[in-house]
């Protein structure tokens, strides 16, 4: 039978993902089968954790999600000797608007499942109010448990001994303590954590960190505080309708943002996936019956995607005669033109009217739910369909009929609508789930 466990902490930047990691190769190396999931919208963690494990990890999301539908994603863990599920920001931490069977913060994530919590504290700059921290995160919600906690980046032995007693004195289990070490340091860029597979040297600094975190942590203690869990069939699956029956779908360091079980969902379907790299200036395939272009970096890459003629010849031959897609980055380079950082201009591949500029960055973050007013691949109008964006461009120009009516999760009404031209279609938002 699994043992579960979920690996939050009171904010974000704490290290939940170096944890992660750590723990899931340390067991690994004793001969365990871990299964790791990403609670909320982040399309880069789960590929980190199938590098630690060797097993596909996949996104559960309380706002964008039915209980069903998690429960189906999560079963996927019945074989595994323990289950983790990395939480995002605080464990709190969600939106003010309940969505679908939750706000979508770790703790909700926690109360379906009935999973521990193994808290990653920080105490740099304090000592015993990361006791306080701690207590006040396993009091303020019933239904959510702490199993104990890993404190992270300790100055020194007496600062590790003022925090343990205050934990002791509280009643709370420290699992370990783990000095700074930079060597285990993810690098970073601004979406996030730089991509697991640009990094050539991740498995050994997965190693590293499983090696530093097995010195410093009791993997026995934590092991044994993780819940027995007997997963209960699922009612339901995903109910996602593939875009179409073959999919050309551009991948490469330039799109990479993709939930990975959208994916799973379409194969599951009965939908074949011919990958494709517009870096490497290739065309979609022209036996397929619709292009998907995902998320990821094109601000990064405009000069390339610019100067790849055969990508975006064959890109806009294929739509006009049959539906492209893009989200995000993909939705970008469907346009007219993007702005990079320096300022300068670049021209996509015109499918759609958008221009899009990095040079005064702005943040777009959070859920979406968008609600139809034209079809789009794999549904129809009047779709709801819920979805996160998270970028940095401004809109210069989307001239285009809109796509859908778009809300963020307090219900506003946001300017990103999405564009239609033709045969093309693109989303600034990351699709999760369909509402049934």
């Amino acid at each position: 039978m699994p043992a579960g466990l979920v690996i939050s902490a009171p904010a974000s930047g704490v290290g939940k993902t170096t944890l992660t990691l750590a723990l899931a190769r340390a067991w690994r190396n004793r001969g365990l089968n871990v299964q790791c999931f990403k609670s909320g919208p982040d399309y880069i963690d789960p590929a980190f954790h199938a590098a630690a494990t060797g097993r596909a990890s996949v996104n559960v999301d309380s706002w964008a999600m039915d209980r069903g539908t998690i429960a189906h994603l999560v079963g996927r863990g019945t074989d595994a000797d323990v289950v983790l599920a990395e939480g995002s920001m605080g464990l709190f931490d969600g939106v003010a608007a309940r969505g679908v069977s939750g706000t979508g913060a770790t703790a909700d994530i926690v109360e379906m499942l009935g999973w521990p919590v193994l808290l990653v504290i920080d105490p740099s700059g304090q000592a015993q109010t990361a006791a306080a921290i701690a207590a006040g995160l396993r009091d303020y919600r019933a239904g959510v448990r702490l199993a104990g906690v890993v404190l992270n980046r300790v100055a020194s032995p007496r600062h590790e001994d003022l925090v343990r007693r205050a934990l002791n004195d509280a009643g709370i289990a420290v699992f370990g303590a783990l000095p700074r070490h930079a060597e285990i340091s993810l690098p970073k860029r601004h979406l996030g954590l730089v991509q697991a597979e640009e990094q050539a040297e991740i498995g050994k600094l997965i190693d590293e960190a499983a090696r530093f975190v097995a010195e410093h942590v009791d993997l026995d203690a934590v092991l044994r505080s993780a819940a027995s869990w007997s997963p209960q069939p699922a009612a339901n699956g995903m109910n996602v309708t593939p875009p179409g029956q073959r999919i050309a779908l551009a991948r490469d360091a330039t799109f990479s943002f993709i939930y990975p079980h959208m994916l799973e969902a379409w194969r599951a379907a009965g939908a074949e996936i011919s990958i494709f790299s517009p870096l490497a200036d290739e065309a979609p395939d022209a036996s397929a019956d619709v292009c998907w272009l995902p998320g990821g970096y094109p601000e990064l890459h405009a000069g390339k995607i610019a100067a790849n003629a055969r990508f975006r010849s064959g890109l806009r031959a294929f739509a006009d005669t049959r539906p492209v897609h893009g989200e995000c980055g993909g939705y970008m380079v469907l346009g007219t033109a993007l702005t990079d950082a320096d300022g300068i201009r670049h021209e996509m591949t015109g499918l759609l009217g958008l221009e899009t500029s990095f040079a005064k960055r702005r943040m777009h973050l959070g859920y979406r739910l968008a609600a139809l007013a034209a079809p789009m691949p794999g549904h129809q109008v009047g779709a709801r369909l819920r979805g996160h964006e998270f970028h940095y461009s401004t809109i210069v120009a989307q001239p285009d009929t809109p796509l859908a009516v778009v809300h963020d999760a307090t219900g506003a009404v946001i300017a990103e609508t999405g564009s239609r031209r033709g045969q093309a279609t693109g989303t600034f938002f990351h699709l999760i789930a369909e509402d049934r």
